[in-house]
């Protein structure tokens, strides 16, 4: 089997490439990775990352070969799994998305609210570009594997393009493997019933032989949970669930916008650990991920990335979170839209799992959010500022008219080096 890393210049790839070597065992019946591809037009990072991605195989004694290149058709040629974690704008452009929304005192975030909406109008062509190459030189039923965010409109670009393609978050296995160790079980033994939008989920269960567990754990650890994930731990007691960390962002929209204020940026911090990420895996000696990689994020980039695959090369019916078309899942959304649930996973993708209807308050906030998607990524597909600012005024964290003209004017301004039609 090959695969291809699409932006495998990312700090993250050593990652994915330790999982890979790590966890080959739980591939089963998907098969080896013979050969693992890194891609990326930044050389400079490849052939610091790629010696020591092979330093990696060989500590694990993986059989398979690793190579590195910045021609896209060359690496995606043959693949059976392209997976896309690009960053358009790198870390420069995530400063100006966590920067610019706070001088109309907005919350700045790479994908939430106005900096969500810049970051998915510069890689949306950009990933079509990507797929539409790849599936000309890849394998047949070849699958692209996106970890690229905005996840769920990337998804949608991806499925509405006629890919056969898969949206990956850590966020629910990040989740199921703290639940986990609280209940002191298997983590694989913790089935999640986790519901929503990318980056705007909850945990409404935890099943464990059968018995749901997640009131246990919200009585018994509601405190380190709700600080785990930044949510006042009333929340979760009134709605009986484990939010995503992203929520954070719609629950304490204004705490957050103040501490925003007195504190950097996390794609300055990130861009610092990048730094010395780079330094520590130019090492020659090096061949573990240095502890710092944690501080990155991603956690369980990896775990996630080979147990999607494993299921879909597979066919073994696994449970995964994945980002999927609705299709009827939840009545109250389209059935072209693209939400983020457990689903079992097989060699003809992701189906969601049976599940029930969500509740008022959450019902409203993802059908709000969904149909910011929608123009968000029509804005992506298309351009233009009316587009733009159609997508900022329906927002949630937005919705007022001179708000997100102001956001709007923004954006572009920050942008205009990415979008040929601003």
């Amino acid at each position: 089997m090959k695969v291809a890393v699409v932006g495998g210049g990312s700090t993250y790839t050593p990652e994915l490439i330790d999982g890979f070597a790590r966890l080959r065992g739980q591939l089963g019946a998907a098969g080896t990775v013979d050969e693992l591809v890194l891609i990326d037009p930044a050389t400079d990072r490849l052939d610091v990352i790629g010696p020591f991605g092979r330093r990696i195989f060989a500590r694990y004694g993986h059989p398979g070969t690793l190579t590195w290149t910045a021609d896209l058709d060359a690496g995606v040629s043959g693949a059976d799994v392209v997976l896309i974690q690009l960053r358009v704008g790198g870390q420069r452009a995530r400063i100006s998305d966590e920067t610019f929304p706070g001088k109309v005192d907005s919350v700045g975030q790479e994908t939430v609210g106005a900096g969500g909406l810049a970051k998915a109008l510069r890689t949306v062509p950009v990933v079509l570009d990507v797929a539409r190459r790849a599936r000309a030189r890849a394998a047949d039923g070849a699958w692209i594997i996106a970890f690229t965010n905005p996840v769920g409109i990337v998804t949608r670009a991806l499925l509405d393009d006629g890919h056969r393609a898969v949206g990956l978050c850590n966020v629910a296995i990040g989740l199921q493997r703290r639940f986990a160790a609280l209940l002191d079980v298997p983590p694989d033994s913790v089935l999640l019933d986790h519901v929503g939008l990318n980056h705007l989920t909850w945990e409404r269960a935890a099943v464990v032989d059968g018995v749901d567990r997640l009131p246990e754990l919200l009585a018994e650890h509601g405190k380190q949970l709700a600080e785990q994930v930044q949510i006042p731990q009333g929340i979760l007691e009134l709605t009986g669930t484990v939010p995503s960390y992203y929520l954070r962002y719609f629950y304490c929209h204004d705490e957050v916008v103040a501490e925003q204020r007195r504190t950097p940026t996390r794609g300055a911090r990130v861009a610092d650990i990048e730094r010395e990420l780079l330094a520590m895996y130019a090492d020659p000696t090096l061949d573990t991920k240095p502890a710092l990689l944690s501080e990155r994020g991603g956690a369980f980039y990896s775990e996630a990335a080979v147990g999607l695959l494993a299921s879909l090369r597979g066919d073994d019916g696994g449970v995964h979170a994945a980002n999927v078309r609705n299709d009827g899942t939840f009545a109250t959304l389209p059935d072209d839209a693209v939400i983020e649930v457990s689903c079992a996973v097989g060699a003809n993708g992701a189906l969601p799992l049976p599940t029930s209807p969500l509740a008022p308050d959450i019902a409203g906030l993802v059908a709000h959010h969904s149909g910011y998607e929608e123009l968000a990524f029509d804005a992506a597909r298309r351009g233009g500022r009316d587009r733009v600012f159609h997508a900022l005024l329906a927002h949630p964290l937005i919705g007022q008219a001179d708000l997100a003209d102001r956001l709007t004017d923004q954006l572009l301004a920050a942008n205009a080096a990415y979008l040929g039609w601003a």
